[in-house]
């Protein structure tokens, strides 16, 4: 896919005037050089719905009535919008794919308005279908928001209009930015007070990488009227009221991905920002992840005035969603990426092997509980290369099916480094590489050999997770996309050697979200009232591989990994678009 081509008119917005749309078109490439022109489209104000919908008047004359928790879930391809009940069962939902933007190799972007109209859809059809099966929108008692983490959106603190399209998690832009830094005097401090290593992944880079290029955020940094946020917090602002009366706040989750809150304190810290040099950017104020005040209300829409009350990083929000509350305890959400979380306590455990500090979830009233993380970057986007781009199925459910028509993966091992290798390697100049392949190699290898890069890679990070706790894992617990593929979870099970835990209900990150929102307003009071929550016909996938073969197939695939690196020369080549 490529830069989103706009029917409306494409004359530059004359200086001064009010940016409507923050679109940037695939430059020629002659000139790859950024510049500040921005396309203007009839984009949604930023405080109202895109489409509201008026429920139709079907429901039956007696109201099912009852005590319900929504979320928004917004995340990397996708936006839904799901309504629970008390057991954490979904009554209502509605889902919104929107526009991935790819202005160079490396790069992706989502247009900022594009996703807050997509929200704003699922929210008015999900209440629709709601309202239509007999239920009552004010038991929505609160909703609670979950975001891909690290994309970073800027705009204006007086007009509330971007002022660049949101740069995306995996997007890798900042390379040889993150080159330049790792040999700046203090790096090595860094992990230490946020968490987090040096890389292309935090929101930070992102920040730079703008205050660098893009004149019109260098410009509104000066003139004091640069605002910053990660995805939660962009929504928030305009669910709220956007400039006029909207709340600019993110939680200690999503604020731990930044590199500018201290791990320890989850403030801002002072070192960090005058390390990163952005002093003087508006940052939003961090607020406990459950709170029934701080998020303010839904401003417009059908669900005016229902408050917001919960807001979880999606991993964070998938471990609280599959009620890992223990020490010990761990998921893996196979999504656009995959990310597995360790639950370590109510103390930051900083790894020594390559893993992420992170905060697991933060209630009003409650300490803090951290976790490890491990973050591979290219999963379910993957399978979407082996359909858009190759051509080798044509859904992605598919992936599954094929693999399991070969016994193995022929001797094929696909590193599927779209994005480097994240946790627990941090290869930044790793590139996609598929090694083995003979004239015996069929598309079937290839589908196989992709799913069990995945599995690899989980493998790594399990790895990283014993050592620095010393906790050997018994079993899995699993959700997200890829995870619905039985095939997937048994080739994960054989691979990893664990028992694989798989719920029924696999909405697991939008349940977090929503559990925080009910937590906040007396829904659920102590976290044992959850024990109960999804916990029904959950599947179980046991290893049936012998531990020789495992460690066979592990050795290629570490072998493969050492083979992937230096294809992209960080000295030599300008992947800033200068």
């Amino acid at each position: 896919m490529g830069s989103s081509q706009s029917k409306n008119s494409t004359t530059p917005t004359p200086p001064g005037a009010p940016v409507r749309r923050s679109i940037y078109r695939k430059p020629s490439t002659n000139s790859p050089k950024i510049t500040a022109k921005i396309v203007v489209n009839s984009a949604p104000s930023s405080n109202t719905p895109a489409t509201p919908v008026k429920a139709k008047s079907t429901a039956p004359a007696e109201k099912k009535r009852g005590t319900f928790t929504a979320a928004i879930d917004q995340g990397t391809t996708s936006s839904r919008f799901i309504i629970f009940d008390g057991t954490g069962t979904p009554k209502a939902t509605h889902q919104v794919e929107f526009e991935q933007l790819y202005p160079h190799s490396g790069w992706i972007e989502h247009d900022p308005f594009e996703l807050l109209k997509s929200v704003n859809t699922c929210v008015e059809r999900a209440a629709e279908q709601f309202v239509g099966d007999g239920y009552c929108l004010e038991d929505i008692k609160a909703i609670g928001i979950t975001n891909q983490r690290e994309t970073t959106v800027v705009w204006d603190t007086v007009t509330g209009q971007p002022l660049y399209n949101a740069i995306v998690w995996a997007d890798t832009r900042t390379s040889r930015l993150v080159h330049e830094l790792r040999k700046k005097e203090g790096s090595k401090k860094l992990r230490a007070l946020c968490g987090l290593p040096m890389s292309t992944y935090p929101s930070s880079v992102k920040l730079l990488w703008m205050l660098r290029h893009v004149p019109a955020v260098a410009a509104a940094h000066k003139a004091g009227r640069l605002s910053f946020g990660t995805v939660d917090t962009w929504l928030i602002y305009n669910l709220s009221g956007g400039a006029e009366k909207g709340r600019y706040v993110t939680d200690p989750s999503n604020a731990s991905r930044t590199m500018f809150c201290n791990i320890e304190t989850l403030e801002y810290d002072e070192y960090l920002l005058d390390w990163f040099g952005v002093k003087g950017v508006n940052l939003p104020q961090i607020v406990p992840s459950s709170d029934p005040e701080a998020y303010g209300v839904i401003a417009e829409g059908a669900l005016k005035g229902t408050r917001i009350a919960g807001c979880l990083g999606d991993q964070s929000a998938a471990l609280v969603g599959q009620c890992a509350f223990n020490p010990g305890m761990a998921k893996n959400t196979y999504g656009t990426g995959c990310f597995l979380l360790y639950n370590t306590g109510e103390k930051p455990v900083i790894s020594d092997n390559g893993l992420l500090t992170t905060v697991g979830y933060a209630f009003k009233g409650h300490k803090p509980v951290y976790a490890l993380e491990g973050s591979v970057a290219v999963a379910g986007s993957a399978v979407k290369f082996l359909r858009d781009n190759l051509g080798i199925i044509k859904h992605s459910h598919e992936v599954g099916e094929l693999a399991s028509k070969v016994p193995d993966s022929g001797g094929v091992v696909f590193v599927t480094a779209f994005s480097g290798l994240f946790a627990p390697y941090w290869i930044d100049d790793a590139m996609g590489t598929i090694f083995g392949m003979s004239q015996y190699t069929t598309k079937e290898h290839i589908a196989r050999a992709t799913i069990e890069a995945v599995c690899f890679q989980t493998r790594a990070i399990l790895d990283a997770m014993e050592k620095d706790s010393g906790t050997t894992l018994n079993a899995l617990a699993v959700d997200g996309g890829m995870s619905n593929s039985d095939v997937c979870m048994q080739i994960q099970a054989d691979i990893l050697g664990l028992e694989i835990d798989r719920p029924k209900m696999r909405e697991t990150t939008a349940l977090g979200a929503a559990i925080a929102a009910g937590f906040a307003v007396g829904v659920w009071r102590d976290l044992n009232e959850l024990k109960g929550i999804n916990r029904e016909d959950r599947a179980t996938f046991w290893p049936k591989s012998s531990e020789q073969s495992r460690e066979q197939i592990y050795a290629n695939w570490e072998k493969a990994v050492e083979r992937s690196k230096g294809w992209l020369d960080n000295d030599r080549i300008d992947d800033d678009k200068e």
